[in-house]
């Protein structure tokens, strides 16, 4: 069964990183633009180190490489994952989710 969420049900979302610096806090700042550009003021990104996620996070958005840390730190959470820090398409699908209030669907294989 596909691990999925609804975006009316989320209030924070976590963006995680290795470190906390330079590229994924471009990455944080370019989504926090992009989801009040599109009026979605419903929800907040917070910016996390991948291993300080917090256990109850719904939503996580990590780098790729990063994946299997953020499943380990939040095994309930909807994991979206990226390559590029920024203009990846999965930015703009989540803001096009939380538009639309469309499913979001887990991208790391969710344990649940």
């Amino acid at each position: 069964m596909t691990h999925t969420i609804q975006p009316s049900t989320i209030d924070t979302i976590i963006f995680a990183c290795e470190a906390g610096m330079g590229s994924s806090l471009m990455s944080v700042n370019s989504l926090k633009k992009k989801l009040k550009k599109s009026n979605v003021t419903t929800v907040k990104v917070i910016h996390k180190p991948a291993r300080e996620i917090p256990e109850g996070a719904q939503l996580v958005i990590v780098h790729t490489g990063l994946a299997n840390v953020a499943r380990k730190q939040a095994p309930a959470a909807v994991i979206l994952t990226f390559n590029h820090f920024l203009n990846d398409p999965v930015f703009d699908k989540l803001v096009n989710a939380f538009v639309t209030d469309s499913l979001i669907e887990d991208m790391a294989g969710a344990s649940s």
